[in-house]
């Protein structure tokens, strides 16, 4: 069991106190869980085909034919013309089909000429892209990706910064020195240019640009952290646990640690919205992830191309913004709650 101390719950309740922040956090987690089950909800599969008294479950299932359910093709069924000849039969056969019957990837040219506007008949409820693909659909999934690399971004970039930070701060001398210099000269790396080479040479994915991310995204924190050490390590409690025999590492994880996490606590929502932005605007100038992947960047693109279609520019735009206020709207509240001269007191 996981028990905490009766200060970090006073900074809990503090935190839940401020309900701009806390509302925020629900909505965004909520949103988060929901974007991760985005295949139940918006996709072109079937969730249930019953046939000939049998039940499938496509969206979970590998590829069923066409022909399986009666059509006349050999590729993947067409669950939405299923849906539909089964309606018009007076047969026990139907087809469950999610909230949007669209996948981010399909394309529709069943109407007019794309980008078409939103259409509740159509099932098109944030209208189309330039190339028919349901804005809804990419929206969302382009939410997943995005918050997945803000996500994975950070905490591979904190755990690094964290670790070099700590050390940095806790042993000093020649070694907070040497990496001293050695951030320096990296920093001075331009990260724009070395996103634009290595997309020249290779194949843009999602692993790259949490990797170049990384790269350039863990210095930050190593500050932080080494400047918060170094205060820690100055104080009693460290002397005394040297002197009680503790360990190097007992003393930097035991003890230190959970007296600067306050910091990283802290910074935590700023990064996540640093790196939405990074994301989206390098998919914005076509050096984030390759086309067809559902991007915010791209939608963004597409929106300045095509101003004659508003829908596109304001519903990107809605949720970029949305999505970093309530980021924001976090950042403040944790900073404003975790603050360790609310509680605490050094004499």
């Amino acid at each position: 069991m996981l028990t905490l101390s009766p200060l970090t719950k006073k900074k809990i309740q503090r935190f839940k106190a401020i309900k701009r922040g806390y509302w925020s956090l629900i909505i965004l987690s909520v949103l988060l869980v929901l974007s991760l089950f985005a295949e139940f909800l918006i996709n072109s599969k079937a969730l249930i085909v019953k046939y000939q008294g049998e039940y499938y479950f496509p969206v979970v299932s590998d590829v069923l034919p066409g022909t399986q359910f009666g059509q006349v093709y050999q590729s993947e069924a067409q669950y939405r013309e299923l849906q539909q000849a089964f309606a018009q039969s007076e047969t026990d056969n139907f087809v469950l089909m999610p909230l949007v019957p669209w996948n981010p990837y399909e394309q529709d040219f069943s109407g007019d000429f794309p980008p078409t506007a939103p259409d509740a008949e159509s099932r098109h409820y944030l209208g189309t892209d330039t190339i028919g693909r349901d804005i809804l659909a990419r929206l969302v999934y382009g939410f997943r990706i995005t918050m997945g690399f803000a996500l994975l971004t950070m905490a591979i970039s904190y755990a690094i910064g964290t670790a070099v930070g700590c050390a940095m701060g806790f042993w000093g001398g020649k070694f907070d020195l040497l990496v001293q210099r050695f951030i320096e000269i990296w920093s001075m790396v331009p990260f724009l240019y070395v996103i634009m080479i290595l997309v020249s040479i290779t194949q843009p994915s999602f692993t790259l640009f949490v990797a170049i991310n990384v790269l350039f995204g863990w210095m930050g924190m190593t500050w932080y952290m080494r400047t918060m050490t170094y205060k820690e390590v100055a104080r009693d409690y460290v002397m005394a646990a040297k002197a009680l025999g503790a360990s190097n590492w007992r003393i930097l994880y035991a003890h230190i640690l959970p007296n600067v996490m306050v910091m990283i606590v802290t910074l935590a929502p700023f990064t996540i919205a640093a790196n939405i932005t990074a994301l989206t605007a390098l998919d914005y100038l076509g050096l984030g992830l390759m086309p067809p992947t559902p991007s915010w960047g791209d939608l963004l693109q597409q929106g300045k191309s095509n101003l004659g279609a508003p829908w596109i520019v304001m519903t990107v735009v809605t949720a970029i913004v949305l999505v970093l206020v309530m980021v924001t709207f976090i950042g403040e509240s944790v900073r404003a709650a975790f603050d360790p001269k609310k509680f605490t007191r050094y004499s």
